[in-house]
């Protein structure tokens, strides 16, 4: 392990894990483990008792599906952006012939 890593404990249903990460990011590690546990304790209320590996293998399934669906819908935006900025360098272009036609020689 190289010495920028520590050590830090999370908990998912009541177990405690150590993960090695840096120190700047046991934050958004601390975060991410909040949220996996929300995710597994909610499947284990919402159904009949899951082995630990069954719950975080559907709780990883459904988090995937969740990042998949917000990147797609990310794409979509992305490719509107690039036609609205198609749009306008046309706009742009037709003014400027626009003005141009109407300069006095």
């Amino acid at each position: 392990m190289s010495s920028d890593k520590n050590t830090t404990e999370i908990t998912l249903l009541d177990r405690k894990y150590l993960i090695a990460c840096s120190k700047d990011e046991q934050d958004s590690l601390l975060r991410a483990a909040q949220y996996l546990n929300k995710k597994m304790a909610d499947i284990r209320h919402a159904g009949k008792v899951l082995s630990l590996e069954r719950l975080a293998i559907i709780a990883a399934l459904n988090i995937t599906h969740e990042f998949l669906n917000l990147d797609e819908a990310n794409l979509s935006k992305d490719a509107k952006i690039v036609q609205l900025n198609h749009k306008m360098d046309s706009a742009i272009a037709e003014l400027d012939t626009l003005v141009e036609s109407r300069k006095v020689p």
